[in-house]
């Protein structure tokens, strides 16, 4: 059955339209599936086919996530609204519309390769997912757009820090699972994760408006390492 699943994980990273990976985990289960697809429904069909393999009739699902590789745009978002708003031109009008429209086109074709990201070969990976709050007394979504946008470039810059020894993945799951963000980290040093994590909890977008999930950390499984990994 391991190497049924083995040939199977090679065969959809060496020939599938998207990125699979699989990490045996520490704690909260054993085997963690990662699917990059540029569909959902392809990701149905990942699913589908790792439903049917023989092993997973000996696996009990714990948990999954479906969110949408998402890029922080606030910065560019204030520039843009302010500029059409100098233009005359009136939110939510044909010609608002259309002028935003043609920015997500530009931006989007611009930022592509972040925007459809290949899994990073990196030995581990930590997965947590995020809500800002929205309660009686701090409330993100009814924070200008200025203020989160000073925010969230003074959160950045703590990432930016780290770009060398993390491959961090922002996702969006407004809409499509339980919480609001999902985030993946990718490193080949576990210990900093904490170093992130902990370094982030200190600047006002997690000190004040986060709430985090469970988190999950695994190592990165190989085809060719797949029955060491799994069965030892």
């Amino acid at each position: 059955m391991l190497r049924e699943f083995a040939s199977d994980l090679r065969h959809m990273q060496d020939n599938a339209d998207g990125q699979t990976a699989a990490f045996a985990m520490v704690g909260k289960g054993d085997l963690m599936m990662v699917y990059f697809r540029a569909t959902l429904a392809e990701l149905q069909e990942a699913q589908r086919d790792f439903g049917n393999l023989d092993l997973a009739a000996y696996l009990e699902p714990v948990g999954d996530y479906t969110s949408v590789v998402e890029l922080g745009l606030y910065e560019s978002s204030v520039k843009t609204f302010k500029a059409l708003t100098e233009k005359g031109l009136a939110p939510h009008t044909e010609d608002w519309d259309a002028a935003i429209k043609e920015t997500l086109a530009r931006q989007a074709e611009a930022m592509a390769p972040r925007l459809f990201p290949a899994i990073p070969d990196r030995k581990y990976i930590c997965f947590y997912p995020m809500d800002r709050l929205r309660g009686e007394q701090k409330n993100w979504f009814t924070v200008p757009i200025e203020e989160r946008a000073r925010m969230m470039h003074d959160h950045g810059m703590v990432g930016r820090r780290y770009a060398d020894s993390v491959k961090q993945i922002i996702t969006g799951s407004i809409g499509t699972d339980d919480w609001e963000w999902g985030v993946d980290l990718f490193a080949d040093d576990p210990t900093v994760f904490k170093r992130l994590i902990y370094e982030m909890r200190f600047d006002e977008v997690s000190a004040v408006y986060a709430k985090f999930g469970k988190f999950f950390v695994g190592v990165q499984c190989k085809p060719e390492d797949v029955e060491k990994s799994l069965f030892g």
